[in-house]
């Protein structure tokens, strides 16, 4: 078993025992809590550890690499690994909370193949022949699971700095962190609904701040950094980590961008087009924009964001971004991206372990298929 799928495995291991010690209290306070609980943690269980494997690695890169480092350092026998674990448990219960309040500001039906929380509780609400309207009430049930989440990764988090060596640091880059990817995700709805009266030139630019924000310093840098900060990292290994972490995480976010329009639902567990649909202003979307013709262009602007899309709509979409060359040109983005990512990390004294790992990450990331 490798040294992630050990973390891995540590992670999984921290959230259960977090989750069942929650359970327990909500438990006394009322029964009810059971079927959300159980909800939660299908939520909780599922994805690709993304962030809890940078966690890992940036804390190896940094913590392999001082000189007194021994064949334990880095590994589960390592005194820190308890607090890097719980640091990790934060951010994927951090990011479990994200996806529930994403799920409900995009109106999204599916979250891997399985039914979004929101959707899930309309369902029970249904099945409960219960008072009011289904889909409303599910909404608002989703919004407090996704708060629950949010508190339960804040508290885990101070716990784990509480314990850390270099549990301040730690603690004030989770702080910017949560700040700048809720303000990322605000940016992300203001421009599905404002951009028609920005300056058209200034698009591109938007739809790139959106993706830095939203999702790439919180998918890859901010966990690298929290990693390296528990460490001990210097400021020269946490630019190297940052300027690694930062392009890699817009690579991470244009891929998403590229599989919301044309991935396969029976491999993303998402409908094809659901971008489309949510009417997300991605860098994909105004590169294809820059190149379409004006007629297009109007009916691209004229589709985009209308929920009925239909299954012959959303394929004259993906057919005139294709023929705009958009996606051959984002694939070279995250080509370049990936190629600045790994030249930043060659620049810092960091572990050679660490940095084969990390390597291997990018091209995961920038390459994946859901």
């Amino acid at each position: 078993m490798s040294a992630q799928q050990r973390f891995s495995r540590a992670v999984d291991g921290s959230i259960q025992q977090y989750l069942d010690e929650r359970e327990r209290a909500l438990t006394e306070i009322s029964p009810d809590a059971g079927p959300l609980m159980r909800l939660v943690r299908d939520m909780v269980s599922g994805g690709k550890r993304v962030r809890s494997a940078f966690v890992l690695w940036g804390w190896h890169a940094v913590t392999a690499s001082k000189p007194d480092a021994s064949h334990t350092t880095g590994t589960e026998r390592d005194p820190e690994w308890a607090d890097v674990v719980g640091v990790a448990t934060a951010m994927e219960l951090f990011h479990a909370a994200a996806l529930v309040h994403d799920d409900i500001i995009d109106a999204s039906d599916t979250r891997r193949g399985k039914p979004a929380m929101h959707r899930a509780l309309e369902s029970m609400h249904r099945e409960g022949e219960w008072v009011g309207e289904p889909a409303s009430w599910g909404s608002s049930a989703a919004l407090l699971a996704g708060d629950l989440l949010l508190n339960w990764a804040d508290d885990r988090m101070l716990l784990a700095c509480r314990a850390a060596a270099k549990g301040d640091a730690v603690h004030d880059a989770y702080r910017r962190m949560r700040e700048e990817v809720t303000f990322g995700q605000y940016l992300d709805v203001l421009e599905e609904a404002a951009w028609i009266r920005q300056d058209a030139a200034a698009l591109l630019d938007r739809a790139h701040t959106v993706a830095v924000y939203k999702s790439a310093k919180y998918s890859v840098e901010a966990p690298l950094t929290l990693g390296g900060l528990l460490a001990g990292a210097s400021t020269e290994q946490l630019d190297s980590l940052a300027g690694y972490g930062l392009p890699v995480g817009v690579a991470f976010q244009m891929r998403d961008d590229l599989l919301g329009v044309f991935g396969d639902p029976a491999v993303t567990g998402k409908p094809a087009g659901d971008d489309l649909r949510e009417g997300k202003r991605t860098v994909l979307i105004e590169i294809a924009r820059q190149r379409l013709s004006p007629g297009v262009r109007t009916m691209l602007d004229e589709l985009l964001g209308d929920r009925a899309l239909d299954e012959r709509q959303v394929a004259i979409l993906q057919d005139a971004i294709q023929h705009s060359e958009a996606p051959a040109r984002l694939e070279a983005l995250i080509d370049r991206s990936v190629g600045e990512a790994l030249e930043a990390l060659h620049d810092g004294e960091l572990s050679r372990s660490a940095v084969l790992e990390l390597e291997r990450l990018a091209d995961t990331v920038a390459k994946r298929d859901r």
